[in-house]
């Protein structure tokens, strides 16, 4: 790899030791790389970057959602290496960084591509897309009435549900506030959507999942409280009563580095499912 881009969390870097130290162990392990650095993921979109060959996500998963879908368009595969809390998305912490970069010089590695989702919001001002790899989330404001949804999928009606709210997410977003509120787990790089309601008013109202080429269509009916449209818990817009919001499977990929000793199912349990330590091969 000869051209690689650093996107930095700042705020977990703020006397920038991790970027300094990262710097030298990527010049130690590659052969006079051409490095560019980028922090809170500004100045990614342009076509001088379209030719990273790698793009290094230091912080935690939050900052791997950002940086997925700046440059998304790109297919530039990320590695994420882990300097914040959980770290489920990351791939290694900064402690194995040097014995990472060395299975990558060496080829020992994997890319993995995750579907992300296309959000289109229709409203009287105009339209708005975005784009997500974990999930689409309609919530409701700081009053505590819920909220009625209406849900159609491929054009066919599937059923109306008040609720605080509903998560349209990616199996790489299984992980993440689906699975807090009732949602599945679901194998990463599979093709499929889940809706999954939150607090739902009727104790019937599961979640679905659905085939990924599926257009799910959610409207909102509000009488009393906000409704907001959250990307990935990043950005936010607020949703009007005749607005119709549009998801359906990106047709552009997350390609995310895998080592070649990457288990899914050890990072499942360490840091999801029993956040224990116990070995491979242990029996209950």
């Amino acid at each position: 790899m000869k051209n690689i881009g650093i996107n930095i969390n700042s705020s977990k870097d703020k006397d920038e030791k991790i970027l300094n130290a990262a710097l030298d162990i990527i010049n130690n392990t590659f052969d006079r790389p051409e490095i560019k650095v980028f922090k809170d993921a500004r100045g990614f979109t342009g076509e001088n970057n379209k030719d990273l060959d790698m793009l290094i996500s230091f912080g935690g998963d939050g900052t791997i959602l950002g940086t997925a879908r700046e440059i998304c368009s790109y297919n530039i595969p990320i590695l994420g290496v882990n300097i914040g809390n959980l770290g489920f998305l990351t791939e290694v912490a900064f402690s194995d960084f040097e014995v990472a970069l060395k299975a990558i010089y060496e080829g020992n590695y994997t890319i993995e591509d995750r579907m992300m989702l296309d959000c289109k919001m229709s409203s009287r001002s105009g339209d708005s897309e975005f784009i997500a790899l974990n999930d689409i989330v309609l919530s409701k404001g700081t009053l505590a009435r819920m909220v009625g949804y209406s849900i159609y999928i491929d054009d066919k009606f599937y059923t109306t549900f008040t609720a605080d709210g509903v998560i349209i997410s990616t199996p790489t977003g299984s992980t993440a506030y689906s699975l807090s509120a009732g949602g599945p787990l679901i194998y990463p790089n599979l093709n499929l959507i889940s809706i999954t309601p939150i607090c739902p008013h009727s104790i019937g109202v599961r979640t679905l999942v659905s085939d990924g080429n599926s257009k799910v269509v959610v409207s909102v009916n509000k009488n009393h409280d906000s409704v907001f449209l959250t990307i990935d818990g990043q950005k936010s817009v607020e949703v009007y009563e005749d607005d119709i919001i549009t998801i359906s499977s990106s047709e552009v990929k997350c390609k995310l580095i895998k080592l070649g000793n990457y288990n899914y199912f050890n990072i499942l349990r360490k840091k999801i499912t029993s956040k224990s330590k116990e070995c491979e091969g242990d029996r209950i």
